[in-house]
Parts: C-alpha cells; sequence; structure tokens
C-alpha cells in the first residue's frame, strides 16, 4: 500500500517537471516567404522549405533567438541570403520573410549573346539559300561541306567523279601534282608530289584537306610535265571549273631542250 502510494506521487512530480521543461510547449511556428519576382525556391539554414514564392513555411520553435539563414534562387537571378533572428513574440505574429531579387547581369549577357548567335546562324542559312538560288551547281547544303582527314569522303567534292587525264608527246613524262591555294588558312599549299608517267587516266574526287565549294574557286591545282631532255611544262586547273566539268585533263607537246 506504502509502494503504490509512493509510486504516485513520483509520477505527481515527474509529470509537473515536464510541464515546467521548454519542449513541453515547444511548437512550430507559421512565416510567409515572398520574394520580388514571385517564382524563387527558399532554402531555410540549406534545407529547401518552399519551391516557389510566395509560400508558408513552418520554423522550429527552437529556432528562436538564432539567426536563421535564408537562401532565395531563381533562373536568371543572382541568389539572395536573407539573415533574419526573431524573438518569441515575433514568431507567434506570423513574420513575412522578404528576399528581392537582382538579374543576373552574366546570364542576361550569355541570353544576349546566345541570341546573338541565333541570329547570325539564321542570316548565314538565308545567305547559303541565296547561293544555291545564285548557282544552281552546287548541291543544296554542300556550300560550306568542308573535306577533312577525320570525316573522309562526305563532302560532294570528293564523291565527284572527275576524269583526270595527262599524257604528253613524247609520252613517258613525269607527272607532277601541287595544289597552290589563295587563301592557306583553309586550304593548305602542297608541295609536289609525283603521281606517274604520262599517259594518265584515272576518275576520283577532290579530297583536298580544308577545301569546300566556296572556297574552290580560290584553288588552283598545278600539273608539272619533266622528261630529261626536254623543257618543263606546267599547266594550272582552277578546282571550281574542274567540280563543274568533271574534268581535269591536258595534253603536253614536250619540246626538246636547245631548240
Amino acid at each position: 500500500m506504502k509502494i503504490t502510494k509512493l509510486f504516485k506521487t513520483w509520477m505527481a512530480a515527474f509529470t509537473v517537471v515536464l510541464a515546467m521543461s521548454p519542449d513541453a510547449n515547444a511548437k512550430d511556428y507559421e512565416a510567409t516567404v515572398v520574394s520580388d519576382p514571385e517564382g524563387a525556391t527558399v532554402y531555410m539554414n540549406g534545407m529547401l522549405v518552399a519551391h516557389t514564392t510566395p509560400a508558408i513555411i513552418s520554423i522550429d520553435s527552437k529556432l528562436t533567438n538564432k539567426n536563421i539563414i535564408f537562401r532565395f534562387e531563381k533562373e536568371g537571378y543572382e541568389n539572395k541570403t536573407v539573415i533574419i533572428s526573431l524573438d518569441k513574440k515575433e514568431m507567434k505574429k506570423g513574420p513575412i520573410i522578404y528576399g528581392k531579387l537582382e538579374k543576373d547581369q552574366l546570364a542576361a549577357q550569355r541570353a544576349q549573346e546566345a541570341m546573338q548567335r541565333v541570329q547570325e546562324e539564321a542570316a548565314e542559312r538565308e545567305a547559303k539559300r541565296k547561293i544555291y538560288r545564285q548557282d544552281p551547281t552546287i548541291p543544296a547544303g554542300e556550300a560550306d561541306a568542308r573535306v577533312s582527314r577525320d570525316e573522309a569522303g562526305k563532302t560532294t567534292m570528293e564523291q565527284s567523279i572527275i576524269r583526270w587525264y595527262f599524257d604528253s608527246d613524247p609520252r613517258g613524262a613525269r607527272i607532277f601534282y601541287r595544289v597552290i591555294s589563295a587563301n592557306p588558312a583553309e586550304v593548305k599549299n602542297t608541295n609536289e608530289v609525283y603521281l606517274t608517267n604520262t599517259p594518265y587516266e584515272e576518275t576520283k574526287g577532290f579530297g583536298i584537306p580544308g577545301l569546300t565549294y566556296e572556297n574552290s574557286r580560290n584553288v588552283t591545282i598545278e600539273i608539272k610535265i619533266s622528261k630529261k631532255g626536254y623543257e618543263e611544262q606546267i599547266k594550272r586547273y582552277n578546282v571550281r571549273q574542274a567540280l563543274d566539268q568533271q574534268e581535269i585533263s591536258g595534253f603536253f607537246e614536250l619540246v626538246e631542250k636547245g631548240e
């Protein structure tokens, strides 16, 4: 009987202690987060609390009289950080946390540059369409298609069937070939390359790195014929004309030295 009475006394005392504990009456407070412009994401002490403003959030009562860090984020704007400290009275009033967002100047600049690129690309496409209308000999989409070792054989110029034919009198002359470019930044000049002896006939395209239909007007193929006892002879052929005519050919009437 005495043990039961003593136990009841202890339980009553424990209940009083709990009632006096700060956490016993602890509860969350409500606050409103707003931003200018609206639609910002809000983080409180690094934790996501609102996907978009305006919004009502909960603040743990344990944060009373402590610094609370709010971060507002919105695409195209610089992040805004707001630090506040609220007492219990202010918490009960339902505080409003406000974030004024400023335009991200770098983002605005990037958007402007992207828009400019789009406009330039549109202008370039229109210019190409005009080129096709003015010069129907250029296959559609091939005006700036560039010959590349990394993607060999993909351009129309490489796939074109060009007849190469060279002969001489007398025959048996050595044939040398080289590229001469008026725009070496795009198409490089090359050293002489020995092909074979006359007569020479073959069908092949132009696999000259950097070559396009547009710059082919400024590229020349030089053919040199050489035979012991005879004067060397050189002929040059415009690559664009060769593409249009589908042929690059010549006959060399050799002249003996000393004549």
